[in-house]
C-alpha cells in the first residue's frame, strides 16, 4: 500500500529535471525556491534548455547556477542587463533573461534596468522584489515602503528623509520598448500558477522578438523582516500588494 502511495504518480511535486539536487541556501520561507522552480519548468516546457542563458548579479540568488542546470552568466553588481543585452545581441537565438533583487534591478542598477527595456532589448528581466536588502543585512532599499523599519532606517523609512518608495515596474510599463510588463507573487497555489504563466508569456515574447519584458515577483524576505514564514506572507499580503499592485501593467502581446 505504502509503494502506491508514494508512486511518482501519486506525487503533489515533481522537481524539474533541470532543476540539481544541491541544497538551496535560502532561509526558509524565501520565494526564490519557488521561483526558480518556475523558471525551470518553463525553459523544459519550451524546449530551450540547451539554448538558454541567465544572468545573475550580486544578491541573494548570486548561486543561482548551482541549482539550475543550466548557462549561467555572472554579472557585478546592477549590471545584470547590460550583460544580459550583450549575449543576446551575439546570440539572438538564445533565450536570455536576468534574474535581479529589488536593490540589484531598481537602485544600483537603475540606469542599465531603464536603458535596456527602454532599447526594446529581446530579453526577460526577473524582478524579485521583497522591499528590502536580503543578502547584506537587511538595509532600506528603494521599494522599501514608507514606514517599513530596516537596519538602515530602524525608525521606519521617511519620505522626508529617505524620499518615496520606488515604483520601478510602473515606470517600466511606460516605456516604448517594453512589450509585456507584470506583477506577480508566489504566496499560494493560485499565484503561482499565475506567475509561471506570466514567465512563460515573457520568455516566449523574448523569443519572438517582441522586444523588453519585465516580471516583477513581490516576495518576502522573513529573515529580513524578522518575522516567521507565515507572518511574513501575511504581512505582504496586507502591506505590500497595496503599494505594489498585482496584475498586468502593459501587455502588446495580445493587440
Amino acid at each position: 500500500m505504502a509503494n502506491d502511495i508514494i508512486a511518482p504518480e501519486n506525487l503533489v511535486y515533481k522537481k524539474p529535471e533541470l532543476m540539481n539536487d544541491t541544497p538551496m541556501h535560502y532561509c526558509p520561507g524565501c520565494s526564490h525556491g519557488v521561483v526558480h522552480k518556475l523558471v525551470a519548468e518553463v525553459i523544459e516546457e519550451m524546449g530551450m534548455s540547451e539554448k538558454v542563458v541567465g544572468v545573475c548579479p550580486v544578491g541573494c540568488a548570486v548561486f543561482a547556477y548551482r541549482y539550475l542546470d543550466i548557462d549561467w552568466q555572472e554579472a557585478a553588481h546592477g549590471r545584470a542587463p547590460a550583460v544580459a543585452t550583450a549575449i543576446k545581441r551575439l546570440w539572438p537565438d538564445r533565450l536570455v533573461f536576468t534574474y535581479q533583487g529589488d536593490g540589484d534591478l531598481a537602485c544600483i542598477g537603475a540606469c542599465e534596468t531603464i536603458h535596456a527595456l527602454n532599447r526594446g532589448e529581446n530579453l526577460t528581466m526577473i524582478f524579485i522584489n521583497n522591499a528590502i536588502y536580503g543578502m547584506t543585512g537587511g538595509q532600506m532599499a528603494p521599494t522599501t515602503l514608507i514606514g517599513q523599519k530596516t537596519a538602515t532606517c530602524p525608525y521606519g523609512r521617511d519620505p522626508k528623509i529617505h524620499g518615496y518608495p520606488l515604483n520601478i515596474t510602473e515606470l517600466a510599463s511606460h516605456l516604448e520598448g517594453t512589450c509585456y510588463v507584470t506583477r506577480q507573487s508566489v504566496e499560494n497555489v493560485g499565484a503561482i500558477r499565475k506567475a509561471k504563466a506570466a514567465i512563460k508569456k515573457a520568455f516566449t515574447a523574448s523569443m519572438e522578438g517582441k522586444g523588453s519584458s519585465l516580471v516583477e515577483i513581490v516576495s518576502t524576505c522573513n529573515s529580513g523582516w524578522k518575522l516567521s514564514p507565515v507572518k511574513a506572507n501575511q504581512w505582504m499580503e496586507e502591506h505590500m500588494f497595496e503599494k505594489y499592485v498585482k496584475g498586468d501593467l502593459k501587455n502588446t502581446l495580445d493587440e
